[in-house]
């Protein structure tokens, strides 16, 4: 009877060790800031489409060249709200002429404020100020994790009242693609100030839990049970969230800021689909563009005109 029990407690041990094993490898792969995200490179779901043509896009990065040399940013920092107090940093683009207009730009996945020069230019050039972040574990923001913009609202909502510390009668977009994208939703069914008008995401996905199975079947082909369950485990000790309760979905639910959703019909890292779920939970008015052709955050390249004129029609209704 003794030898059974020791047998079955070693067992038992040997089950955990494995569990927090691949809970912790899962967790430095996908979280961990200070890791380096070998899967993002030469991935072909990043890819350029055939889509983006060479020479629009040489173009479009000459433009954004010549705004980065026009036009200067100035930095602005804050500290997170949360236990870790972390210094967070932003990229702040003022106009000349001050006015209420300003967007919060969000970046996506790996990347930083600094590679959104293509959305900021289109923001500033339509008379907005414009506040683009390092999400935490980005850029020039502290952190050792990645937020998957589930801590990412929190701070964002902590941006918002530092515009509105500049201007209490800012009238603001919030605006972001891919892993920005969701961060905005999920800031959505936050309670925020009436000051928040309007919201646009593009390519976000429709939670953790959702874009993690997808991701851990693409490039592992294994199966969302247990891997997801013990990257959750770690990610709770490690990070303190849940990456259950990261929910753009039931954010999205709950708002009631207009909102304009986004999508590449060929994107295939973040899911196509995906822009449906969301987009049928919100309850606020809301519209839809789907650019055809376009992969994983290549509308803007794709179809620049109907990409911009879709945005300023619907945010143009709120922010006149």
């Amino acid at each position: 009877m003794m030898k059974v029990t020791i047998i079955i407690i070693v067992i038992i041990v040997i089950m955990l060790g494995v569990y927090f094993w691949v809970g912790n490898y899962f967790y430095n792969f996908a979280l961990n800031a200070k890791k380096e995200k070998v899967f993002i490179k030469d991935n072909p779901h990043l890819a350029r489409s055939e889509a983006v043509l060479p020479d629009v896009a040489e173009e479009a990065k000459l433009i954004d060249n010549e705004f980065k040399d026009r036009v200067p940013s100035s930095s602005m920092s804050m500290i997170s709200r949360d236990k870790l107090q972390l210094k967070l940093h932003a990229n702040l683009y003022q106009q000349e002429e001050q006015n209420q207009k300003w967007a919060i730009v969000v970046h996506g996945y790996g990347a930083k404020a600094a590679v959104m020069v293509r959305w900021i230019r289109g923001f500033y050039e339509k008379g907005f100020n414009v506040l683009a972040p390092d999400l935490r574990g980005h850029g020039e923001s502290e952190g050792s994790y990645i937020g998957m913009g589930w801590y990412d609202r929190l701070d964002t909502l902590s941006w918002i009242d530092q515009i509105l510390d500049i201007n209490p009668d800012a009238e603001i977009v919030l605006y972001g693609v891919s892993m920005g994208g969701a961060t905005v939703m999920m800031t959505s069914g936050e309670c925020l100030p009436a000051n928040v008008k309007v919201i646009v995401e593009d390519c976000g996905y429709t939670s953790v839990d959702d874009i993690f199975a997808y991701q851990l079947a693409d490039l592992f082909k294994l199966p969302k049970f247990p891997i997801i369950n013990a990257a959750n485990t770690v990610t709770k000790l490690r990070a303190g969230f849940d990456i259950y309760e990261a929910s753009a979905v039931n954010k999205v639910r709950v708002s009631n800021i207009p909102m304009l959703f986004i999508h590449g019909e060929k994107d295939s890292f973040v899911p196509f689909e995906m822009i449906d779920k969301v987009y049928e939970v919100a309850n606020v008015d809301k519209e839809k563009l789907i650019i055809p052709n376009a992969g994983h955050g290549e509308s803007v390249q794709v179809d620049p005109e109907l990409y911009w004129t879709t945005i300023w029609n619907f945010v143009d209704k709120y922010i006149p």
